[in-house]
């Protein structure tokens, strides 16, 4: 099976978040972010395979800043790791006031394990990935550490 580089399914998401993705103070609810992150990794994931996908784990989420009504959201996701059926997403979330001529803030992070499926709902092989630098290899290192951290910890289980 051949191998495809990050860029070519790297993939940016933007949306201005509206009132019925907040509270009555404003502050838009961590479920619409997060949702709006695992259509992101969803995408990356699709892309790199051409098959089905699904969300099997979500590591090391942090909330960094609030995130308010009107403002502008924007989700930036890539791959860090592959293996057999598994892709490790990282998707990181940008908050920006469009009335305030500042740069967008980070206001999110995490990494999205999304399983490629078969016709029949089964897991299947996806591409491999193919890294271009040492920075792109040594966050597929770290990727492959918390991967096999994961399967270690569900062994024990």
């Amino acid at each position: 099976m051949k191998g495809k580089t990050i860029d070519y399914s790297r993939t940016v998401i933007s949306q201005v978040m509206l009132p019925s993705e907040a509270n009555p103070a404003g502050n838009v609810h961590g479920g619409e972010i997060m949702k709006m992150m695992d259509n992101a990794a969803f995408v990356v994931a699709v892309k790199h395979c051409r098959t089905n996908v699904v969300t099997a784990r979500v590591d090391e989420l942090e909330f960094h800043q609030p995130i308010f009504v009107g403002q502008l959201v924007t989700c930036h996701a890539h791959l860090v790791f592959v293996g057999r059926s598994s892709m490790e997403v990282s998707v990181t979330v940008e908050v920006e006031d469009l009335k305030v001529d500042k740069p967008p803030q980070r206001a999110l992070t995490a990494y999205f394990t999304m399983v490629a499926l078969d016709e029949n709902g089964k897991p299947c092989e996806v591409p491999r990935l193919l890294l271009k630098d040492e920075k792109e290899r040594a966050a597929f290192e770290e990727g492959k550490r918390r991967y096999e951290a994961h399967k270690q910890s569900r062994q024990r289980s």
